[in-house]
């Protein structure tokens, strides 16, 4: 499929990525990962996630931005300060209009449900009611939130770009995030650092923060480089016979992670994409236990669906389980108890930050996937940080001491699904770039 697709302008000079050997911050390297995802993750994972349990988010699309005015401006470049309505005066062109209707298009949530789903949805919830949860979202019982079918809404390019996006990756960069000081992100996160190199960058940001801000922040850059790897991956690149082509943007691509167009900064970012990988992979085999109890039912009302579902999740866990190289969260938050609480409810709190400010995000569907990726995130570090209850749980009745709430549970899956594709498509374009050398 990559190669059918490829650009006319793949070949137009070779990429240089350099990414391999070990990761800094655990004992993995970046081969091993390789072979483990792409050979028995990512075939298990999509399966996964392509299940009913799985398919469906409960999500609030109509929050306000909490952070600055909601413009629903176009992002398009050349218009992405006017709005989008047909008859806008501020058009300069009718091809400025047709690219801001398109992006508004592309960017439009596909909220088709059959009638048997929204049945379904009832009795799900009920279900879930009866459950002894741990926490409530505010996005469950809003009377906003909808269920909206994943499979229906893919997560690609949909000419979401300019300052819009800029502005909100610059505040999760700049303001929400443990940013080591020797890394300079202009208002264009994908724009170059300033003549800063590789071997620069990298010994600042393992000398300038202590472990856990510099996991807080390899975190994030982890997720921006994964979600720029599936818009590359699944880019619009021509209409014909009166139907959308998508496939991998070879330029766009380059852009982001080539060594020489990012001064180095683009091995590094996807070093951090491995890096999360990790660490919601560590947060998968923690929580295993959980899942493998024998009441734990991942309810959709079909019996038969149901433990077809619950056996496929738990072979993914048994592979988890056999790989041998996993990021040690231990050493986090250790040493001095009162320093240790402190720095751990900053990193809460930062978090809970950047999950707010995908209320920003000017396209639907790129906030739908925004947010699913960060609560999936979000519900990976809480795993990480209940060992203790997870050990604890009862083999035969719920716990308060740990729950998942369903959305926490298919916002963990499908976002460390979306990880495992991440790095299937990396793959893809590594070795697509070498063949058009």
């Amino acid at each position: 499929l990559f190669r059918r697709f490829l650009p006319a302008t793949a070949g137009a000079g070779a990429l240089s990525v350099s990414l391999t050997g070990v990761l800094d911050d655990c004992f993995c390297d970046v081969e091993s990962i390789d072979v483990f995802n792409n050979f028995k993750i990512y075939p298990r994972i999509k399966k996964l996630t392509e299940r009913d349990y799985f398919r469906y988010y409960k999500v609030n699309l109509k929050r306000p931005c909490p952070f600055w005015p909601d413009d629903g401006h176009c992002s398009i470049k050349d218009c992405h300060v006017e709005p989008c309505p047909e008859h806008t005066q501020a058009a300069n062109t009718m091809s400025d209009m047709t690219e801001c209707e398109q992006a508004e298009e592309l960017g439009a949530i596909n909220s088709t449900l059959s009638n048997q789903s929204k049945e379904a949805f009832a009795d799900w919830a009920r279900h879930d009611d009866a459950q002894d949860h741990f926490c409530e979202l505010d996005d469950e019982t809003s009377p906003d939130a909808e269920y909206v079918d994943l499979l229906l809404n893919p997560e690609r390019f949909t000419g979401y770009k300019g300052s819009s996006a800029w502005r909100v990756w610059n505040s999760i960069y700049e303001e929400n995030c443990f940013k080591p000081r020797s890394v300079y992100r202009p208002l264009n996160p994908l724009a170059p650092s300033r003549g800063e190199s590789e071997k620069s960058a990298g010994g600042g940001h393992r000398l300038s923060l202590c472990l856990e801000k510099r996991v807080f922040y390899r975190l994030i850059s982890g997720l921006h480089s994964s979600i720029n790897i599936h818009l590359c991956a699944e880019y619009l690149m021509d209409e014909g016979w009166g139907r959308s082509v998508w496939s991998p943007n070879i330029q766009e691509f380059r852009q982001r992670f080539d060594i020489a167009e990012t001064k180095g900064e683009g091995t590094r970012r996807l070093k951090n994409l491995y890096f999360l990988y990790l660490i919601e992979l560590r947060a998968l085999y923690k929580v295993a236990p959980y899942f493998e109890r024998a009441f734990i039912n991942l309810y959709t009302g079909n019996a038969q669906e149901d433990g077809a579902t619950k056996d496929l999740l738990l072979h993914v866990f048994n592979e988890i389980k056999a790989f041998p190289m996993h990021f040690d969260e231990k050493s986090m938050f250790a040493g001095d108890k009162m320093e240790a609480k402190t720095l751990k409810e900053e990193f809460r709190l930062h978090f809970k930050n950047i999950s707010r400010i995908m209320d920003c995000v000017g396209c639907s569907k790129c906030r739908l996937w925004g947010k699913l990726q960060t609560q999936g995130l979000g519900t990976a570090l809480k795993i990480l940080f209940s060992e203790k209850e997870i050990k604890n749980l009862p083999e035969h009745s719920p716990s308060k001491g740990f729950q998942l709430t369903r959305q926490e549970i298919v916002a963990l899956l499908n976002g460390f699904g979306r990880l495992s594709t991440s790095i299937y498509q990396l793959h893809n374009f590594r070795h697509l770039l070498k063949e058009d050398r």
